[in-house]
């Protein structure tokens, strides 16, 4: 019988958690889509308008803002 309730405990235990890690990357919290900045998660890089180089969009910010 303890084996029983173990085995039953163990995959709801599972379930819980697969779905728990499911829903974070399905629907993620809005904390999760942008950073501090506003900017989205996966930016793609942009260039420079000087250089040409590729930038992060956090480091323009960072340099028009002052930082």
């Amino acid at each position: 019988m303890s084996k029983i309730i173990m085995s039953i405990y163990s995959w709801g235990a599972l379930f819980i958690s697969v779905a728990g890690i499911a829903a974070m990357l399905i629907w993620p919290p809005q904390s999760l889509r942008v950073d501090r900045d506003g900017v989205p998660h996966f930016t793609p890089k942009v260039q420079h308008p000087e250089t040409g180089e590729a930038v992060s969009v956090n480091t323009l910010i960072h340099h028009y803002r002052g930082d």
